[in-house]
């Protein structure tokens, strides 16, 4: 996409810098577009999925904070995470399931 992108890019007439419109763009360079900006939006979904999740551990798992965690605390931010794991992996197989059956 580089090479091709480089190729399409128009120097402004009032010399302010390079610019593309998406008229300017290619069916291919559009794909591309497209797919970067799905994968950068389920990145932020992700990331924030996962601030969510800590929140909700941190505040059923840490009473007191200070410099250490005690081993209770421990074991409840573990069993926690481990949750958050096993139910995301069955969501994401359930998911996988209904996509497989709707594309039969």
């Amino acid at each position: 996409m580089r090479a091709h992108a480089a190729h399409a890019r128009t120097r402004s007439s009032d010399g302010r810098g390079w610019r593309r419109t998406m008229a300017e763009l290619g069916e291919a360079d559009e794909a591309e577009l497209q797919r970067l900006v799905a994968a950068e939006q389920q990145k932020a979904q992700f990331t924030a999925q996962v601030h969510h999740f800590m929140e909700l551990c941190w505040d059923k798992c840490v009473e007191k904070p200070g410099n250490r965690l005690d081993s209770r605390t421990e074991n409840c931010l573990s069993s926690c995470v481990d949750r958050f794991i096993d139910t995301t992996l069955a969501i994401t197989s359930r998911f996988a399931q209904i996509v497989q059956k709707g594309g039969q």
